[in-house]
């Protein structure tokens, strides 16, 4: 009987391990199931039409601090009034309409605008088509905005990519994800000014940075930083670039308006430093583009074409390059940013400048459209369109 209990013991031990073996193997089998599955659903995505990851402040900045707890924030009519696909709500744009980063992906044949990274429902194969990592306010160094609390530093948004990266590793598998960043996608990054305005230029908030720091040593840190920055995306396979230059910072309507300057006026500071940051940048692209492998740096001369379009804005087709459409305050209505107590102008295609900071979508076409198709004069060594297509 003692046998007898041993050998049915011994049965059931059996049974069990038989059984504990099938349901594991059934567990791996479903787990590989749902990952084929995932995996099969972005093989049936069409990434031929390329992809755009975006950085940079709130020349670009398409939601990202929706999502934050921030004084700067765009999510507030009249802001996207003319924003055809949110049919003119505001979506976090600091503009009436598209920004650059929008219309460049639209002209260069792209399905989808770059999702904001921290959208909740910026998940799954939708991270393909290219994420918006910029933030307002942000800057190439992380004290860069502090005083609106909070924003994305270019440093975070980099660490944000390394997330995406990871995720499109997962949904591509390594070597087709890896063929997707370098060859189908095109890493754009406008940022700089904030560094200026909301740093450099206000030394109280940057604990006295503009008078421990001369103008060089503060320029020689952002370009050290940046180079950091690039070559960080560079080590995740980013190998197109586009990078703007810092725009002519003393001609918006705010310095305008606070320096109580004439119409045909800028603030010289401001300028002097844009365009001294300017030159050491291109300098860098220049290096990347001799020092990193296989990397197209390509050199956005933001400053130049939007100086262009404010010296000759009647030639353009607009009324005033230096009033804010929506604004309050001064001669420039440069003060407060728009909002909805903002007076608003009717023809905002005539205006350069949409709001104190950021340009209208009308001027943004003119400026996206010669970086797509324009010559060395305004972007070098090539134009996006070559870039894409490399």
């Amino acid at each position: 009987m003692h046998l007898l209990m041993i050998h049915n013991m011994r049965r059931e031990t059996m049974a069990f391990n038989f059984n504990h073996y099938n349901m594991t193997l059934a567990l791996v089998f479903l787990i590989v199931t749902m990952n084929l599955s995932t995996f099969g659903v972005a093989q049936k995505e069409d990434l031929t039409k390329g992809a755009s990851f975006i950085f940079g402040d709130s020349l670009v900045d398409a939601g990202n601090n929706n999502y934050l707890q921030t004084l700067s924030k765009a999510n507030i009519a009249p802001n996207g009034i003319d924003f055809k696909s949110s049919g003119g709500n505001p979506t976090g744009r600091y503009t009436n309409g598209r920004t650059i980063g929008d219309i460049v992906g639209e002209e260069l044949g792209q399905p989808h605008y770059a999702v904001p990274f921290l959208a909740p429902n910026t998940t799954g194969n939708v991270v393909l088509h290219g994420v918006n990592y910029a933030s307002g306010g942000g800057g190439i160094m992380n004290a860069t905005g502090r005083i609106f609390v909070n924003r994305l530093s270019m440093d975070i948004q980099v660490d944000y990519f390394n997330i995406t990266r990871k995720q499109i590793d997962g949904l591509l598998g390594p070597s087709k994800a890896r063929e997707h960043i370098t060859k189908n996608s095109i890493f754009s990054i406008t940022v700089g000014s904030n560094d200026f305005l909301n740093n450099y230029l206000l030394p109280v908030i940057s604990m006295g940075a503009r008078i421990t720091q001369s103008p060089d040593a503060f320029v020689d840190d952002l370009i050290n930083h940046l180079r950091g920055q690039l070559t960080r995306l560079y080590q995740l396979d980013a190998r197109k670039f586009v990078v703007g230059n810092v725009g002519p910072i003393g001609c918006i309507p705010y310095q305008k308006t606070i320096n109580q300057l004439r119409e045909n006026e800028c603030v010289s500071l401001p300028d002097k430093l844009a365009v001294q940051y300017n030159a050491r940048l291109k300098d860098l692209l220049n290096e990347l583009n001799d020092n990193l492998k296989g990397a197209t740096f390509v050199h956005a001369n933001v400053y130049n074409l939007v100086m262009e379009l404010i010296t000759n804005y009647a030639k353009y087709g607009f009324t005033s390059a230096s009033k804010a459409c929506c604004g309050n305050g001064g001669q420039f209505a440069g003060i407060i940013p728009c909002g909805p107590t903002s007076t608003m102008c009717s023809d905002r295609d005539k205006h350069v400048f949409w709001d104190p900071y950021h340009p209208s979508e009308a001027a943004n076409i003119i400026i996206a459209k010669q970086l797509i198709d324009g010559d060395t004069k305004y972007v070098s060594p090539m134009n996006l369109r070559q870039l894409r297509d490399l």
